[in-house]
């Protein structure tokens, strides 16, 4: 008979780290740090390009009332400019917005659960029909 006394432990693997739930943790809350510092940022740069916009049209206005008045060519190219910034700030925002990252995990589940639905439809099709 053997004893469980008997059976040696098998030895700690040195290449194969074991996860602790303190690694896991730490990890989360540096990924969490960062997601936050980055909302941050985008938060940031959406207000600067907000207020930037709001100052482009009270500018814009200005020089299609002066335009109307004095229809100069210097009046209808610095209007012309505030247009082409104006059209770049609201990219902007929008890029701020809506980008890849922000995306990014919706995208990919619905792949992974789009791809999930084709093969239980192949295996449906195919147990039925067989």
């Amino acid at each position: 008979m053997t004893s469980y006394n008997d059976v040696p432990e098998p030895l700690p693997q040195p290449n194969s780290p074991s996860p602790s739930p303190d690694n896991d943790l730490v990890q989360a809350l540096t990924e969490l740090e960062k997601n936050v510092a980055a909302l941050r940022d985008r938060y940031t740069a959406v207000e600067q390009a907000q207020s930037e916009k709001q100052e482009l049209r009270v500018r814009i206005n200005r020089a299609q009332s002066e335009l109307r008045q004095h229809r100069t060519k210097q009046v209808q190219e610095e209007l012309k400019a505030l247009q082409n910034r104006m059209e770049e700030v609201e990219l902007t925002l929008e890029s701020q917005l809506f980008s890849w990252s922000s995306l990014k995990e919706p995208f990919w589940q619905a792949i992974r659960f789009g791809g999930i639905g084709v093969v239980l439809g192949w295996v449906l099709k195919s147990v039925v029909s067989g």
